[in-house]
């Protein structure tokens, strides 16, 4: 049964939550003076691209933030992926077991290196890969053989890497995946483009594997306007990640000299302005949209409606608020209502295992990520 009086109160409560505002987006930005003073001092300093104090400070500030020992700044969250696919020696042919409910960056970064996306479910209490379907998956396919790698024994690929997805900004069950990739020795890198400030039992999401990636999109919860990085704590890796990124060139004077294929994925120095004037208003965005959530899950109660909480033992950062209605139809009929009065909803992600260019690939029984994408719509979240 599809229940538009739902509709109709959700738009009234979310005008509510948002007045004055004629148009709710998803999730806008916010920027003030601050972010207008660094970054015109970028544009004066003559260093807007790769090279200018604020990449270095920006780094600093996401190393303070999360704990990482290490960080690496990007020109986007994709080329994050694509250079940790690299650092853990993605070969062509070569598998990546992930989750098929992400954005299709995730995948795309795997066929950059010529890798095969291996798709394993999704638990619905996190909306991240299931370490239970990974077990079953693992138990039925996979190999360790002599060479020390993971062998997919139905198509004799090697499986090289696990990127798990923190979707929506709440954690997956990082811990236990970890305890999988490493009796598998499977390299663990963290889709955590979402979840900058999220907590998966005290640890900021993306330093549980060997890498983690974020992502500074327009859309993210800070932003450099496009701007993504690896975070690790590991020294070798994390000098790999900033010769990769920088064209793989070598320190000289003046001589043009490098030593392999390397990346110009650099963040520019104009971005970084952006990204540190961003950064001081971090602890007071999570905050904000903690409370906004707090908000839409005490409205939701009684409705019928399941929202999307943080799981237990995590403290996520809440990017975007999603709610899951009881079939795809009335999910449908829900996000026609809100979008036709400018109240902006949207759905899941596409699954990739239902997109042309991955739906060959090799797959577990996804009934969580069906059933999740049929339901889930993502709501208004702009901290305010």
């Amino acid at each position: 049964m599809i229940r538009t009086e739902f509709s109709k109160d959700f738009i009234a409560f979310a005008k509510g939550l948002f007045p004055g505002d004629s148009f709710i987006p998803l999730h806008a930005p916010r920027f003030s003076a601050k972010e207008k003073e660094l970054v015109l001092d970028s544009l004066e300093s003559t260093f807007v691209s790769t090279v200018g104090e604020y990449v270095g400070e920006f780094e600093t500030r996401i190393s303070e933030f999360t704990g990482a020992q290490f960080v690496t700044a990007t020109n986007n969250g994709t080329a994050a992926l694509h250079t940790a696919l690299v650092l853990a020696d993605l070969q062509p042919g070569d598998e990546v077991i992930t989750q098929s409910l992400t954005f299709v960056a995730t995948c795309n970064a795997v066929r950059y290196c010529g890798g095969n996306p291996v798709f394993v479910d999704i638990d619905k209490n996190t909306l991240g890969l299931s370490p239970d379907s990974l077990l079953a998956f693992l138990e039925e396919y996979g190999e360790v053989r002599d060479d020390g790698l993971c062998w997919n024994r139905t198509t004799n690929r090697i499986m090289r890497a696990c990127v798990p997805v923190h979707n929506l900004g709440h954690p997956a069950r990082i811990g236990d995946i970890r305890q999988l990739c490493n009796r598998y020795n499977i390299f663990l890198i963290e889709d955590a483009a979402e979840s900058l400030g999220s907590l998966s039992n005290g640890v900021h999401t993306g330093l549980t594997g060997h890498i983690g990636t974020l992502s500074f999109n327009g859309n993210k919860i800070i932003t450099t306007g496009g701007g993504g990085a690896l975070i690790t704590d590991n020294d070798e890796i994390a000098r790999q990640a900033k010769h990769l990124t920088t064209t793989a060139k070598l320190n000289h004077p003046w001589l043009f000299l490098h030593d392999k294929v390397g990346y110009n994925y650099r963040l520019p120095n104009l971005n970084a302005a952006l990204g540190c004037a961003q950064m001081e208003k971090l602890p007071r965005h999570i905050d904000s949209k903690r409370k906004l959530a707090e908000k839409y899950r005490n409205w939701m109660v009684g409705k019928g409606v399941e929202f999307v909480s943080e799981p237990a033992g995590a403290r996520s950062n809440y990017w975007l608020n999603a709610i899951l209605l009881n079939s795809k139809a009335e999910r449908d009929d829900f996000l026609q209502n809100t979008n036709t009065v400018g109240v902006m909803t949207r759905p899941m992600w596409t699954p990739m295992h239902t997109l042309p260019m991955y739906r060959e690939c090799f797959k577990a029984d996804l009934k969580n990520s069906d059933d999740i994408e049929a339901r889930l719509v993502c709501i208004p979240s702009s901290a305010r």
